[in-house]
């Protein structure tokens, strides 16, 4: 199956592009003449990791009839200093509220994710190295 997206030059270094019926503007900082009017590329790497994997995990855990009060994803990534700047680390923290949280269930759920359906964390694991953590607040 075959996936494509398309983005539109507006100006300076402003782009647009439509994914699934909803518009988003790409730019740059104005250091490197952009205007800051929309995301920068490479947060959006970090945004589609931890969507990924947030989206299974939910879905896992509703499937294991586990109750969570809130679920926060944050990823964490590790640029180099010399162009092209890419990420040799991503780090996600997989946050939960809830009481009496089975830690065996969320961990379970995080690892199907991770081993099993996440195709960007699969992506990711061919280029650099991913690794993760539960924080439980009651």
């Amino acid at each position: 199956m075959k996936t494509s997206v398309n983005i539109s030059w507006l100006e300076n270094m402003s782009f647009e592009t439509e994914v699934n019926g909803h518009k988003l503007i790409l730019d740059a900082d104005a250091a490197v003449g952009g205007e800051n009017k929309g995301m920068r590329p490479k947060p959006l790497m970090l945004v589609a990791l931890a969507g990924c994997t947030g989206m299974d995990v939910v879905s896992i855990l509703k499937k294991m009839r586990v109750e969570v009060e809130s679920f926060d994803v944050e990823v964490q990534g590790d640029l180099t200093e010399a162009h092209p700047k890419h990420f040799t680390n991503m780090h996600i923290i997989y946050k939960f509220k809830g009481e009496n949280l089975p830690m065996d269930k969320l961990e379970k759920a995080i690892k199907l994710s991770q081993d099993s359906y996440c195709g960007v964390s699969a992506n990711y694991r061919k280029a650099m190295n991913l690794t993760f953590e539960i924080v439980v607040n009651q």
